[in-house]
C-alpha cells in the first residue's frame, strides 16, 4: 500500500541517509516515477525532504528529522531484532513485511539502544540455511498470493476453501474451519477442522485458495501449541510406523533423532553407547535412516530390521569385493 511506502522511504533516507531515485526505486521495487511522485507528496505533508543536485546527489531528509520508541530497554530491542532473523515469516508470506517491521523499529529506537542492539545482533544467527554438515534445511516455496488467502481467512475466522494435493491422491476442493498457521523448520502447516475433525494441510500442497464470507466454526480462543502437539502424538501412534531399538554412536545421536518422529525411551549403554526406542514413520525410513549411519548405529531390534540391513551390506560388498587389493595401471 502507498502509505506503507511513504513510510518505508522516509525510513530509509533516515537510516542510509542520501539515496538516488534509482536506489530508492530499487530498495522499494516501484519505478523512479513512483519514487518521484513519493518524494512530492512528503515534501506536501511536511516532511523535511530534499533534493541535491549532480553526480553525488540524490534525496536525504533534513537532520535531526526522527521520531523515537521509548521504553524499549537494550535486551528488548535486540529481542525483536532477533526476532526479526528467523524464518517463520517466509513461510507465512510476511517476508517483506517482517523486513520493514524490523526497519522501523530500528529506526525508531533511541540513539544509543539502536547502536547497541544493531551490533550485538550481529553476533547472533538463528536457523541458518545450512548445518555443521553442510546439509541444507529446505524452506518450502509457497506463492506468496495462496499464502495470504489463508492468512486472512485465518486471522478474519472465515471458513477456507483450499484446493489440495494430498500424498498419492489426485488435488481436489475442500472447504475447511482454519483454526491457525504453524511452521517447523521452515515448512508451514495450516491446522484446521473439516466436518468437526481435525485436520493437518501443509502449506506447500495447497495448489490455491479462497476466503469465503462465511464465519469459521472454531472456538474463540486457542493454544496452538497445544494443538500442535496433540496432533503429533496422534500422527505418531497411526498408520504403519515401526519401533526400532537402537544403539548409536553418541556423535552421530542427534542425526538419527532429527530423523525419527519420536524418541519413546532412552538408557545408557555400557560401552558408552546409548540405546533408544525410536520410531519411524514406516519400514522405508527406518532402514533408510540406518543405513545412513552405516557403522555408527546398530539397529539392535527388530530381527527383519537387522537381516535386511545385512543384506544391503552383503550386497554392496559383494559387487566391491572383486576390486579388493587392485590398483590402476
Amino acid at each position: 500500500m502507498r502509505a506503507d511506502r511513504l513510510v518505508s522511504l522516509v525510513l530509509l533516507l533516515r537510516q542510509r541517509g542520501r539515496l538516488s531515485a534509482t536506489a530508492l526505486a530499487r530498495e522499494l521495487e516501484v519505478s523512479t516515477r513512483t519514487v518521484l511522485r513519493d518524494i512530492e507528496s512528503l515534501s506536501a505533508a511536511g516532511v523535511p525532504v530534499y533534493a541535491e543536485r549532480g553526480r553525488h546527489g540524490g534525496f536525504a531528509l533534513l537532520p535531526g528529522f526522527r521520531t523515537e520508541l521509548t521504553g524499549l530497554n537494550d535486551d528488548e530491542a535486540l529481542a525483536l531484532l532477533v526476532a526479526g532473523s528467523r524464518r517463520g515469516a517466509q513461510a507465512f508470506g510476511l517476508g517483506s513485511a517482517l523486513a520493514s517491521a524490523m526497519l522501523k523499529v530500528v529506526d525508531a529506537l533511541p540513539e544509543s539502544h539502536r547502536n547497541t542492539a544493531a551490533v550485538v545482533a550481529e553476533r547472533l544467527l538463528i536457523d541458518p540455511e545450512t548445518d555443521l554438515l553442510s546439509r541444507r534445511q529446505v524452506a518450502e516455496e509457497v506463492p506468496d498470493a495462496i499464502v495470504a488467502e489463508i492468512r486472512r481467512a485465518v486471522f478474519a475466522g472465515h471458513k477456507l476453501r483450499i484446493h489440495y494435493a494430498a500424498v498419492d491422491q489426485a488435488p481436489k476442493w475442500r472447504t475447511v474451519d482454519p483454526i491457525g498457521l504453524v511452521t517447523v523448520r521452515g515448512q508451514g502447516y495450516l491446522l484446521a477442522t473439516r466436518s468437526g475433525a481435525d485436520r493437518t494441510y501443509r502449506l506447500s500442497r495447497v495448489l490455491a485458495a479462497e476466503e469465503l464470507t462465511e464465519p469459521a466454526e472454531r472456538p474463540s480462543r486457542v493454544d496452538l501449541d497445544r494443538a500442535w502437539q496433540e496432533r503429533g502424538a496422534r500422527f505418531r501412534s497411526g498408520g504403519d510406523q515401526v519401533t526400532v531399538l537402537v544403539r548409536v554412536n553418541p556423535a552421530r545421536r542427534e542425526e538419527l533423532v532429527s530423523t525419527a518422529l519420536a524418541v519413546r525411551a532412552e538408557e545408557p549403554g555400557a560401552d558408552g553407547w546409548p540405546r533408544l526406542e525410536v520410531i519411524f514413520q514406516d519400514s522405508r525410513h527406518a532402514e533408510w535412516a540406518l543405513w545412513q549411519l552405516a557403522t555408527n548405529a546398530e539397529a539392535l531390534s527388530p530381527e527383519w530390521l537387522r537381516a535386511s540391513l545385512r543384506d544391503r551390506a552383503a550386497t554392496i560388498a559383494s559387487r566391491y569385493g572383486g576390486f579388493v587389493g587392485c590398483r590402476p595401471s
